[in-house]
């Protein structure tokens, strides 16, 4: 079987030492397997995703030495596709339309950061029909219809990485109380959420491996379900340390200090970057 690892970047900030880590580790696995690299732009975030942050990323990356094999893949360019493929879930009663707090909503549509954990969403537009749906309404999934929908399938995943190595088992009630019903888009604003643009991209790209940072960890049962729903294939998932500041807090976007434009400027090395972040020189 191909071994195919992805990064995925979202074009709202410079790269910081924390991307060019989990960026070369995903290369240097798929290379040493002789696989492919992936290179996709989770730019979803069509007000702060930025032309000028992912010229700079693709600068980062070929400085670093990381070559992606074939296009860049923008998921902004394909939002109406995602669209398309919840209409099947739609008709199987899988989806509601939610019209509560749209700050609420947006910040669901985002991909999680560390110390986030899920915004259990109390089921108050639950019994929305979709017929009822309006415009700026989001999209949610009914989980626990899901998962009713899933009963005797598979619903479990490989993790390869240091904290969390073995097979685990979603467990459907616990899913239910601790992820709830989950924004996949929002109606009127072209925006389709972190979840359901990966989930999709890595099934539709081949990904046989995801390597990432084990902040996200506990996410990965969300999109696992979601590759049931639409009859994907689950990779195995890798979640490496992350990269943290003197006071042990994870880097940010708002890091400037460590961005790896910055590094390159001051006249560092690609094999300076491969030290700072505990990595043997390429």
């Amino acid at each position: 079987m191909a071994f195919v690892t992805r990064f995925a970047p979202s074009p709202t900030g410079p790269l910081h030492l924390g991307h060019a880590y989990s960026a070369i580790l995903a290369h240097d696995m798929a290379r040493a397997e002789g696989g492919a690299f992936l290179l996709r732009m989770e730019d979803t975030d069509l007000e702060r995703s930025k032309s000028e942050y992912e010229s700079l990323i693709l600068e980062d990356l070929a400085w670093l030495g990381l070559a992606c094999d074939g296009p860049v893949h923008r998921q902004s360019e394909h939002i109406a596709s995602y669209n398309v493929r919840l209409e099947p879930l739609a008709a199987r009663g899988l989806l509601y339309p939610c019209s509560c707090t749209r700050s609420d909503i947006r910040s669901a549509l985002s991909a999680p950061q560390e110390g986030v954990v899920f915004n259990v969403y109390p089921g108050t537009c639950r019994h929305r029909s979709m017929d009822s749906r309006k415009p700026g309404d989001a999209l949610r999934l009914n989980l626990a219809a899901a998962l009713d929908a899933l009963s005797g399938a598979d619903l479990s995943f490989t993790e390869t990485g240091p904290a969390h190595a073995g097979h685990h088992q979603i467990d459907p009630p616990q899913a239910i109380d601790r992820i709830g019903d989950v924004v996949l888009s929002r109606k009127g604003e072209d925006i389709v959420a972190y979840f359901l643009a990966a989930a999709l991209d890595d099934g539709d790209h081949g990904v046989t491996h995801i390597i990432r940072g084990e902040d996200l960890f506990e996410f990965t049962p969300v999109q696992v379900i979601l590759q049931r729903l639409f009859g994907l294939p689950t990779p195995v998932y890798h979640h490496h340390r992350l990269i943290r500041d003197d006071q042990g807090k994870r880097l940010a976007k708002r890091d400037d200090a460590r961005a790896i434009s910055k590094y390159r400027a001051e006249g560092a090395t690609p094999a300076d970057v491969r030290r700072l972040v505990g990595l043997p020189e390429g």
